[in-house]
This record gives C-alpha cells, sequence and structure tokens, in this order.
C-alpha cells in the first residue's frame, strides 16, 4: 500500500491509513490488554537502559549489548 500522506496529514487520515493497512495486509487489531502489555514491556526495556546509563543502577555484564538508541528506533 503507497502512502499517499503530505506533512500536513491529519490524524484522522493517519488512523485510516493504518485501520486500512491492518485489514488489507494485517491480521486483525490486538485486544487492550495485549497492546497495554506489550506497550509496557518496550517501555521497561527502554527504563531498564535508561537506569543503568543515566541513573543510580550499576551495570551487568549483559548490558553492554543493549543499544538506547537500537531500543528507541
Amino acid at each position: 500500500m503507497e502512502s499517499s500522506r503530505t506533512p500536513q496529514a491529519s490524524i484522522t487520515a493517519l488512523q485510516e491509513e493504518v485501520d486500512g493497512w491492518i485489514h488489507s495486509v494485517g491480521v486483525r487489531y490486538f485486544a487492550p490488554l495485549t497492546n497495554m502489555a506489550l506497550l509496557s514491556e518496550e517501555v521497561g526495556e527502554v527504563a531498564r537502559i535508561m537506569a543503568r546509563r543515566y541513573g543510580e543502577q550499576s551495570n551487568k555484564a549483559t548490558d553492554a549489548l543493549h543499544d538506547l538508541g537500537a531500543e528507541l528506533a
């Protein structure tokens, strides 16, 4: 599906584009609980990196493998 967005695309237009993609290419919408759980997991991964890099939490040996930029991308 080719995007017809303009720099000034409205939220409604973007929502319609996503909805069209889900109905034509995607499988289905996830339930709200699933969305909340997935979002919480992703936020937690970013929080772990931030706490160890900029906060008071100490790094573990495996933390060197985590890249904040990659996690945010």
